[in-house]
């Protein structure tokens, strides 16, 4: 891992929180509106952001303020900020420490490929934590970093390393909890799979009583539960037991007519997480995909090359590279059957990185969700995972001002999200030249 020198530490400091262009008012003119809801895309829309609002939306010409930018949108297509709900941001588990240089250019390659917020799904709590707190009060650029810090499980259960609050009784461990709760997590992530994930032997799980308990005791103070399953039974389970959001689909095996029923009727959100399973045998096979523009701009050259040789000679040993292959698109196909009957499917990668969560985009496509719908996964319904549909997720009058502007029609081709002319976070346009990114370095 490389370590930061004083001097370059600085300096990436200093990067950190430069390339945001403050300004009075923006008026978008004459573009394509894909807003975000669901609702057919709109030719010809006029969008007015003024400090870190959008105050109009219009399909007529707007008067703006004469201090106004005025940005040219004709050709162009205008979609809310995307928002990846389940990343696990790179550093801060190193050997030598943490690393906020590598969390740092990590953030900056979701904000340069148009994701505007992220939810880490579990983390150091110090470092994610911390990091949150420093774009909270503009000291850094970046997404909007929502976290649950470490992950709450059962003694032995899947994800109870470091920085896990491992609970086995009530209320006896309730304490744990409080200390949790201190650290204001936007979102608490359970774990509740005996297999881990995918074909990992059997391990311990939080007792379904339990998990309920918890899931309450956080509700009541305010805080919205997720929990990682991967099979339909132990999903009803954190259903029934009042947990609010699933952090994964049923990759154990096909869904059930019930369950899809289930799904449409209770609205809890699901998070995609086809990426993460997917990326194996991607790689062994179509390692060319790391070729495309938007992976050359934000990978250093030196992870390029451990992608193509050793990582892919390890992944290609790996009996999980062959089942995920296999199950990936049982995954793709219950997300659909789930859209389908009118569930809400949340975007999350399980990664680290802004290609990966446009992959995910194109992976539920390729599964057979409409583009359109796979935007509204990928904005209105993460803000609805995270509780914040009120502020974030589409393009409507009051809301934040998250927004991407793209050269090329994503509902042609849902690749098209990553053709980005301007990305825009809180009203200030992001200068994706000054971030810390390999593109900007040559």
């Amino acid at each position: 891992m490389r370590l930061l020198t004083p001097c370059l530490a600085a300096v990436l400091l200093l990067m950190s929180h430069a390339p945001l262009s403050a300004q009075a008012s923006l008026l978008i003119e004459n573009v394509t509106l894909i807003d975000g809801t669901g609702r057919p895309a709109v030719p010809n829309a006029w969008v007015l952001v003024e400090g870190d609002r959008i105050t109009r939306v219009a399909v007529r010409e707007i008067e703006a303020p004469r201090d106004s930018r005025r940005i040219d949108g004709s050709g162009k297509f205008l979609i809310p900020g995307l928002m990846d709900m389940h990343i696990h941001l790179s550093g801060g588990r190193g050997r030598g420490g943490p690393d906020e240089g590598a969390g740092t250019r990590a953030l900056h390659g979701f904000l340069y490929s148009g994701f505007t917020s992220v939810f880490d799904a579990g983390n150091n709590p110090d470092y994610i934590f911390g990091l949150r707190t420093r774009e909270r009060a503009g000291q850094m650029v970046a997404p909007r970093i929502f976290a649950t810090g470490g992950v709450i499980t059962a003694p032995g259960g899947h994800g109870g390393g470091a920085g896990a609050t491992l609970v086995d009784e009530w209320p006896g461990d309730m304490p744990l909890l409080d200390a949790h709760i201190e650290r204001e997590p936007d979102l608490v992530k359970l774990t509740f799979d005996e297999h881990g994930w995918g074909t990992r032997p059997l391990i311990p799980l939080l007792d379904p009583g339990l998990m309920a308990e918890i899931g309450r005791y956080f509700n009541e103070h305010g805080i919205r539960t997720t929990v990682h399953i991967s099979h339909e039974f132990r999903a009803r389970q954190a259903i029934e037991a009042g947990i609010n959001t699933l952090a994964h689909p049923i990759i154990q095996g096909p869904v059930s007519d019930g369950f899809v029923s289930l799904m449409a009727a209770t609205k809890v959100p699901m998070v995609s997480t086809l990426t993460i399973g997917e990326g194996y045998s991607r790689l062994v096979e179509h390692p060319e995909f790391l070729d495309r523009p938007i992976y050359q701009a934000v990978y250093e050259p030196e992870v390029l090359e451990q992608l193509r040789t050793t990582v892919r000679d390890a992944y290609a040993a790996r009996t999980w590279t062959t089942w995920m292959k296999v199950m990936t698109p049982v995954a793709q196909e219950n997300l659909r059957l789930i859209v389908e009957a009118g569930g809400v499917i949340v975007l999350g990668s399980d990664q680290s990185t802004g290609p990966a969560s446009h992959r995910e985009l194109e992976l539920m496509v390729e599964g057979g969700i409409p583009a359109l719908e796979a935007i509204r996964i990928g904005t209105l319904n993460a803000a609805i995972f995270m509780g914040r549909e009120r502020e974030l997720g589409s393009i409507e009058e009051g809301k934040l001002a998250d927004l991407v502007l793209l050269s090329a029609d994503p509902l042609e081709d849902i690749s098209h999200t990553q053709d980005i002319d301007l990305v825009i976070k809180g009203g200030k346009i992001v200068d994706r030249s000054a971030l810390d990114l390999p593109v900007n370095r040559r």
